[in-house]
């Protein structure tokens, strides 16, 4: 087991209760995120979590499979397909490696508040490629640290120091955006939701 995923078990619980911080952004992520959603579509969300929006999104599209590193994790996203909950979605545990991509191809990869929290994620960027159809989309939303105030960074190191906060990788906009195009992408779409820290969104078509 990864250091990440131990850090992940030990704050599921945690996690799973902790409210939404910003509910207008996380609001408008969902719209934005639907709008590009069809009927048929078969998707994969990668860095699920809890399941949250995964399940959000599931009676928007025809199959929504969705992975996390933890297995704490995925055990409380399971907890929440109970009765009146869409029963196209299948959750299961999974790095972001090449494992986190069967059952493709699909024509939606999303990643949300994930990619800031990768060591490899070009790498990352680039097996969703891989998990398209043509012309299919990835969509994403990353913490860009490297575009907030400076404090963040010796506090996010001293919280890791005592095992309060997971490895973070300080991106900037343009350069996640670059990324993204590099891996073979057009972008198509992109917004902040919210401001501070910002938290970039990216719709991105496969080319």
């Amino acid at each position: 087991m990864t250091d990440n995923a131990r850090f992940w078990d030990k704050t599921a619980a945690r996690y799973a209760k902790a409210p939404v911080r910003d509910e207008a952004a996380y609001a408008q992520t969902l719209e934005r995120t639907r709008a590009h959603l069809k009927p048929t579509d078969s998707v994969l969300e990668i860095g699920c979590g809890t399941g949250t929006t995964a399940l959000k999104l599931a009676s928007s599209v025809d199959s929504l499979v969705a992975t996390d590193i933890s297995t704490e994790m995925i055990a409380i996203a399971n907890e929440k397909v109970g009765e009146g909950a869409p029963q196209n979605i299948l959750f299961r545990q999974s790095g972001t490696g090449d494992e986190a991509f069967e059952g493709g191809p699909f024509d939606v990869v999303l990643a949300f508040n994930l990619l800031h929290l990768l060591e490899d994620t070009e790498g990352t960027i680039q097996r969703a490629r891989s998990a398209l159809s043509p012309g299919g989309l990835f969509i994403s939303k990353t913490v860009c640290l490297a575009d907030a105030a400076l404090i963040f960074r010796p506090l996010i190191g001293l919280m890791r120091c005592f095992g309060k906060a997971p490895f973070v990788r300080y991106l900037r906009m343009t350069q996640l955006e670059q990324m993204i195009e590099e891996a073979g992408f057009e972008i198509v779409e992109t917004g902040t939701y919210p401001a501070k820290p910002p938290s970039r969104f990216v719709v991105a078509k496969k080319v």
